[in-house]
């Protein structure tokens, strides 16, 4: 067997009254969605979830695999089981003791249709391998058995979309198996959400720490504030406005376009870091009128270069695969890209038979970055002749959209994959199982299939390069570029710093 290890609202007097040396401020964006792990998300939700529950492996920094809840995960030498020894002596928010009871129990409710989870499908069948059976050889041992191997299946689990397919207390749901509240090992424990306002964590003084190094999703994550308080920020000007008073600690990730003013100012830090997030505009390929000539017709009319410079003041850089220029992945085949051609545009509008018909561009204020690259690409699509109307929605009613599958165009933004494959998997599949997929091509399918099958580099990269080719052919979405994390945080706290995971850590992160 082989060993794998704040629009704008007033911060009143009120929301503020628990703000001690010990209270880190935190600003979102949006409500919380759901305190639901890995149902009706998004990934802010998925932020706050992650310090609130815990799974049996989760990423590292450098966004490997390796044990959380368990102490060491064993795999069969057919890569069919998978056996966790779990920690001891780790407990629930509740005070009870985690046991192998705890994980089946989890296990059921997640795979359970009426939960709503959104990973069910990776593990029953129609998205990958099977998970036929889950069973406990002792209060401390579990072992998963699958259909057939798969190399991804720990990278699947430790997920943040998945909500690290996090162990939960059976009392986090009520007697009629309704959801309540996630009960879960995490560094903190959930205290007062008020809906719309703020989401209190209140420091969990019975963590069972790793120790070690900051890690990623692993490693030290001892809470060293007692509270932490995500406030509800809309509108962007009002959130720095907040931090230059000082009624917020940190904004994570703040708006390119203020970086510069941010970085200027003394009682400001600033922590940067690039990711695997995935800013795009979305294209709706059920839509009739969004036929693939249209499609390449959309992308030969959107300057890649000027939009993306103007949207991150310089900062990023095009990108129009889905794999970041920073994977060993990334060969010049795979940053072949869309060229520039209005013309070419407006020849392939003519050959796609469009007469002017209306066109939804969706995007959101919530997020600057979703905005800018909307109202860029509206302007320059109607250069080329295109009739682009601009919807704005809040953002909850966007994602809404977009799990539904209700929309035309849309600018969107994916949280990171820790692997390529996986980057691939986030919007591709069979639409009529998963309305939120956006690229539902069945030869690509069976590529990425193929990729998802294997781990080895030497396989991937001609599946990724014909991934690719595909991908600029169909355009099921205008890949623009990866993602750029810029958190500003005061001068009183210490210990912050972003990573390539995007979504803010505040364990071992303290506020003098």
């Amino acid at each position: 067997m082989r060993k794998h290890m704040l629009s704008s609202l007033v911060l009143t007097g009120s929301l503020l009254a628990c703000a001690t040396a010990q209270a880190l401020n935190v600003q979102v964006a949006a409500d919380w969605r759901s305190s639901h792990p890995g149902v009706n998300r998004d990934s802010a939700a998925d932020m706050i979830v992650m310090h609130l529950v815990e799974g049996l492996v989760a990423y590292d920094e450098r966004g490997q695999v390796k044990p959380l809840l368990a102490e060491s995960v064993e795999q069969s030498d057919d890569g069919l089981s998978y056996v966790f020894k779990l920690r001891d002596k780790v407990s629930f928010h509740n005070g009870e003791a985690l046991t192998s009871a705890d994980v089946l129990w989890t296990w059921s409710h997640y795979m359970d249709p009426k939960t709503n989870w959104r990973c069910r499908a990776e593990f029953d069948g129609r998205q990958g391998p099977k998970v036929v059976d889950v069973s406990a050889s002792g209060p401390l041992t579990v072992t998963m058995r699958l259909d057939r191997p798969n190399p991804l299946f720990l990278s699947s689990l430790a997920r943040p979309d998945c909500g690290m397919t996090g162990i939960l207390h059976k009392d986090s749901v009520n007697p009629d198996g309704s959801w309540k509240s996630p009960i879960g090992t995490g560094p903190f424990k959930l205290g007062t959400w008020r809906r719309g306002t703020s989401i209190e964590l209140l420091r969990f003084d019975g963590y069972a720490n790793r120790g070690g190094e900051v890690d990623g999703y692993t490693g030290n994550k001892l809470p060293l504030v007692e509270h932490v308080r995500f406030i509800v920020v809309p509108d962007a000007s009002a959130a720095k406005a907040a931090l230059l008073r000082g009624d917020i600690d940190l904004i994570p990730d703040i708006s390119s376009s203020d970086y510069a003013e941010l970085k200027a100012q003394p009682n400001i830090n600033i922590s940067h870091s690039f990711t695997a997030r995935r800013n795009a505009i979305l294209i709706q390929t059920a839509d009739p009128l969004l036929t693939a000539p249209l499609r390449r017709a959309i992308a030969a009319a959107i300057d890649s270069d000027a939009l993306v410079s103007m949207v991150t003041s310089g900062l990023g850089k095009p990108n129009n695969s889905i794999i970041p220029e920073a994977s060993p992945y990334s060969t010049p085949a795979m940053r072949t890209r869309w060229k520039y051609d209005v013309e070419e545009a407006k020849r392939l509008l003519r050959e796609a038979g469009y007469r002017g018909q209306q066109i939804t561009l969706n995007t959101n204020k919530d997020y600057p970055a979703m905005y800018d690259s909307a109202i860029l690409a509206q302007a320059m699509l109607q250069q080329a002749g295109m009739n682009v109307k601009l919807e704005v929605l809040d953002w909850a009613t966007q994602l809404d959209r977009y799990n539904a599958g209700k929309f035309q165009m849309m600018a969107f933004s994916y949280s990171p994959r820790f692997d390529e494959a996986l980057l691939y998997e986030h919007f591709m599949g069979d639409k009529s199982v998963q309305t939120r997929k956006v690229w539902d091509s069945p030869e690509a399918q069976k590529l990425l299939d193929a990729a998802l099958a294997t781990n080895d580099p030497a396989i991937r990269q001609p599946l990724f390069e014909q991934l690719h080719k595909a991908f600029l052919n169909e355009v099921p979405m205008i890949m623009l570029y990866n993602g750029i994390t810029i958190d500003a945080s005061s001068n009183k706290v210490q210990g912050y710093k972003s990573w390539t995971g995007s979504a803010a850590r505040l364990w071992q992160v303290e506020k003098k």
